[in-house]
């Protein structure tokens, strides 16, 4: 008989002997019902405190460790933590398989030697690895609100449709589809093709609808300067035989609609291996960014015990905020109230 078991006997026992010369020996007038209750507590509290440990993260592996900190190629040990959990609980719900998962850290800077804040985690075969990732540019609406991004630090964050920004919090990757989006001229000066892979995020909680606005990942690449040529052969003409042509521009580390961008070449290395799901955790999210407004207003300087944020980015932004789907939709929806372009017609072409 274990240790435990061998208490709740003695405890049984003595209860049982005690009350029952007091009360002429009927078990049911109090003890039994006082012993059920106490072995009842004792499972509840042993059911407890087994879920509590089930949600928290295992240990980090050594090896591990070495790449968490500040440091440029490194990753804070909040945003591990975090998202090592979120692998873990969907790995045990059977939702995730992969051996891989992400991370990115949405308050380190877009570029130069800090720039690496899209991290990939292979604990399987001991891989890190630390690359750049674009963050959403928000939006200046003229007299409405003021919520765009520079190109370096992110100040605004927010899940409302259509506002182009940043939401930290869980993902889960779902299908990938690959778009034509147009031809340009590669650096041999040969026409080439963009095909444009984006990998679909679900998310839950604030994340959650992430579906509804598009949120995923893709390469930092776009065509602009947009005009149409005659090439009715092509199998992507339209029905005049136009088809887009324009000139490559690749913005890695810059900002996009709110989606994770990345280099082509690490696009490339990325997309392949979420064909099998895995998750996606962002940092910050929105209690974190508050509590970090709340630090700053007040004056009070961060420390290891205070919420995270990157020290250079914070004082480039000096306050970070948070527009909830809730405020920010409503004025949204105020600025979509002017009439609507009419429909473009299919573009023509010349010869």
């Amino acid at each position: 008989m274990g240790k435990a078991a061998r208490s709740i006997s003695s405890m049984a026992a003595g209860r049982s002997s005690g009350l029952n010369a007091g009360r002429g020996g009927d078990p049911l007038r109090s003890g039994s019902f006082l012993w059920r209750f106490a072995l009842g507590v004792t499972i509840a509290s042993w059911l407890t405190a087994g879920a509590l440990a089930a949600e928290q993260p295992s240990e980090t592996p050594g090896w591990l460790k070495s790449h968490v900190g500040d440091g440029a190629g490194q990753i804070a040990a909040v945003v591990l933590q975090r998202a090592r959990a979120l692998y873990e609980q969907k790995v045990a719900a059977g939702v995730v398989k992969n051996p891989c998962y992400f991370a990115m850290d949405a308050t380190r800077p877009s570029e130069g030697g800090f720039g690496k804040r899209f991290y990939e985690i292979c604990e399987a075969d001991r891989s890190f690895r630390a690359m750049s990732a674009g963050h959403g540019s928000g939006r200046n609406i003229k007299g409405a609100a003021n919520f765009a991004n520079g190109k370096e630090c992110v100040k605004n964050f927010g899940n409302a449709l259509d506002s182009n920004l940043t939401t930290g919090g869980a993902y889960v990757t779902a299908e990938t589809k690959t778009s034509f989006k147009g031809y340009y001229r590669n650096a041999a000066k040969q026409e080439a093709i963009l095909m444009r892979s984006f990998v679909q995020f679900d998310g839950e909680g604030e994340t959650a609808n992430a579906r509804e606005r598009a949120i995923g990942g893709h390469p930092a690449v776009v065509l602009k300067g947009i005009h149409y040529r005659s090439m009715a052969r092509s199998p992507y003409a339209n029905v005049n035989g136009c088809v887009p042509v324009g000139t490559l521009v690749d913005y890695a580390g810059g900002r996009s609609n709110g989606c994770t961008s990345w280099s082509r070449s690490d696009a490339e290395r990325i997309i392949p291996k979420l064909e099998e799901p895995t998750t996606v955790y962002i940092y910050p999210e929105s209690q974190d960014i508050k509590a970090v407004a709340q630090a700053v207003s007040a004056r009070r300087s961060l420390s290891s015990s205070s919420p995270y944020w990157n020290a250079f980015c914070l004082k480039q932004i000096g306050t970070p905020k948070f527009w909830a789907r809730e405020v920010l939709e409503p004025i949204l929806a105020r600025y979509r109230r002017a009439p609507e372009p009419a429909a473009s017609p299919v573009p023509t072409c010349k010869p």
